[in-house]
């Protein structure tokens, strides 16, 4: 009997020990690299004890490629929206009940799988044990671009088309009847006038009542670090538009205003939807972050009862965020998840080049401009070339060397709306933006099919440009050859854009369909592949140049899964074209040749 007590005894230490060392399915360690999770920046100031706001950003990033599956608009952002809201709320659980626990301000997103949090070094640090965090950055302020040069009047100005919507052709898709119409264009900036003579009408909140909500949001809380007083004019998160620079107002105005036979907009029968995302010019990352996720999903005034319905077609980003305002390696892929999830949803996302051309070639340099995924655009002047100030490509701050600007458009000397019912004349790859993204809502409204086709849109703007060379050879490649990193693909032509636009068509169901198309390795350098998945029966490949130019065609008897090897070892160095056509589908592409 004694042995065997014994034998309990010891045998209950062993279960219990283990027991104490075993984690449960609920368990959560503590990372011990919780250190390298930290950006330098952030821990410095964490180190001098100084108050933190910064970014906790989660290891759990949802991917919504399969969006492209969807044929229409809403339906791409219904099946964003729901793929990532759903991800964020379960994923953030754990670190939301810490920040509540500690008492911190938070702020939750699901555009990106992140939280703005303001809190101390303890905080700091308890958030970077945690397994489920990938990092913790810095939110920096940040001071936007401002024109290159500026001309106030007070003047309505003279009574005609403005020189940019004119160089484009933008009246000539008038003329056919297309102004924007049935078309929603965003834009975060420093605000806007909404009750300029130009844009008033033009405001989706202005219909039969006037009504803000989901037509406009204040992401500015609080006075920015940088700002040199505490006073704001327009206050903090006001409940219209209300602009407290100018420059919102201007670009806006390049886009849709027109007052009378004062034509100063490319597409004045659009409607606009807007959001502030600078106080007086300076935003954190998070300030721009939750205005992307508002597009998404606009809300009503309370930041309630998001509709994806009423996210716009395109918006346009007139800002940057350089290296020295906070911008940095550790921190860039935050802004590029933001923009690849909202271009996924169907809008398209129209980013100004910068303003650094005469740092010469790799001066398109600052987010979001430098990605992929952005529809970066370069200036050009009244003579129709590249403005001195226009920044250049290729990307080589973030080891991509990607071509940039994606085309140009007009961007020096444009005159537009400011507060208080005033024009000014402004110089400036914001100015350009605008015109592109105008150029986007004729598009739409002359085939409304176009309405979330990203990838579509931006593919038929870059071939229908004017093509425009330079002297200059920028990342190893000729400024005589279309594109390149001067012009992009050249200077905008509305006229022809829309005229190619109204060709497309989707021809698949609404539905959610499993079939998709990949290219590898893209970029390539002799042989691409085309995998098929769920793409059955006759099956036609065209391979295009910048130009429009049919260069192979082949066909194939496509079965549920399928690789079909295209040689390209006798194209030059460049960009091109595809379309696969079949009986269920019509999808575009791009392959980049080194």
């Amino acid at each position: 009997m004694k042995k065997y007590s014994i034998f309990l005894i010891l045998s209950s230490i062993l279960f219990l020990t283990w027991t104490a060392f075993t984690p449960s399915e609920n368990t959560n360690f503590e990372d011990e690299n919780w250190e390298e999770k930290i950006s330098p920046k952030l821990m410095t100031k964490a180190l001098r004890g100084e108050a933190l706001d910064f970014l906790v950003v989660l290891k759990n990033q949802k991917n919504v490629s399969a969006s492209q599956n969807f044929k229409t608009k809403e339906a791409r952002g219904n099946f964003v929206y729901e793929k990532l809201k759903t991800n964020a709320q379960a994923d953030q659980k754990n670190i939301l009940k810490v920040l509540k626990n500690a008492q911190a301000s938070y702020q939750s997103f699901f555009i990106i799988n992140a939280i703005q949090v303001k809190g101390d070094y303890n905080l700091l640090r308890k958030l970077a044990t945690l397994p489920e965090v990938n990092q913790l950055t810095d939110n920096s302020p940040i001071q936007f671009e401002e024109p290159v040069s500026t001309n106030y009047t007070n003047e309505r100005g003279p009574t005609a088309i403005e020189w940019g919507v004119d160089m484009i052709d933008a009246e000539e898709v008038w003329a056919l009847g297309f102004n924007g119409q049935n078309v929603i264009v965003g834009g975060q900036d420093t605000g806007y006038d909404w009750t300029h003579p130009a844009l008033s009408q033009k405001y989706r909140g202005n219909g039969t009542t006037i009504d803000h909500n989901y037509n406009w949001h204040d992401a500015i809380h609080e006075i920015n670090a940088n700002a040199q007083d505490s006073i704001n004019p327009c206050g903090l998160d006001v409940q219209y538009p209300c602009d407290d620079h100018n420059h919102g107002t201007h670009t806006m105005g390049t886009m849709v205003g027109e007052d009378g036979d004062n034509q100063i907009g490319v597409a004045p029968g659009a409607k606009w939807i807007a959001c502030r995302n600078m106080e007086r010019g300076n935003g954190t990352p998070a300030t721009y972050i939750e205005c992307f996720e508002w597009f998404m999903a606009p809300t009503d005034l309370n930041n309630e009862n998001p509709d994806v319905s009423k996210a716009p077609h395109v918006i346009a980003n007139s800002w940057s965020c350089p290296t020295s305002e906070g911008c940095d390696s550790t921190n860039w892929h935050i802004m590029e998840t933001v923009v690849q999830n909202l271009k996924a949803s169907g809008v398209v996302v129209v980013v100004s080049a910068g303003n650094s051309g005469s740092q010469g070639c790799g001066s398109v340099s600052t987010p979001a401009a430098i990605f992929e995924a952005s529809f970066s655009v370069g200036a050009t002047a009244q003579n129709d070339t590249i403005a001195g100030f226009s920044s250049r490509g290729p990307v080589t701050i973030n080891g991509t060397g990607i071509r940039k600007p994606n085309v140009s458009a007009p961007g020096v000397a444009v005159r537009s709306c400011i507060r208080d019912s005033s024009y000014a004349t402004y110089s400036g790859t914001s100015m350009a933006g605008p015109h592109t993204a105008g150029l986007v809502a004729l598009m739409i409204s002359a085939n409304p099919d176009l309405a979330g086709q990203v990838e579509v849109i931006e593919d038929i703007i870059e071939l229908t440009a004017v093509p425009k060379t330079d002297t200059l050879d920028c990342g190893g490649i000729s400024s005589q050859d279309i594109p390149n990193n001067i012009y992009g693909y050249g200077r905008i032509n509305a006229l022809a854009a829309v005229n190619e636009g109204l060709n497309f068509s989707t021809t698949y169901n609404n539905e959610l369909t499993n079939i998709s198309v990949n290219t590898f390795p893209n970029p390539t350098s002799d042989f691409i592949s085309f995998e098929f998945f769920n793409l059955l029966g006759k099956t036609d490949l065209e391979i295009y140049d910048a130009a429009g130019r049919l260069l192979q065609s082949h066909q194939f008897d496509l079965l549920e899964y399928q690789i079909e090897k295209i040689d390209l070892s006798a194209f030059s160095a460049g960009a091109y074209f595809y379309t696969i056509r079949n009986k269920a589908t019509e999808k575009t592409g791009k392959i980049f040749k080194n």
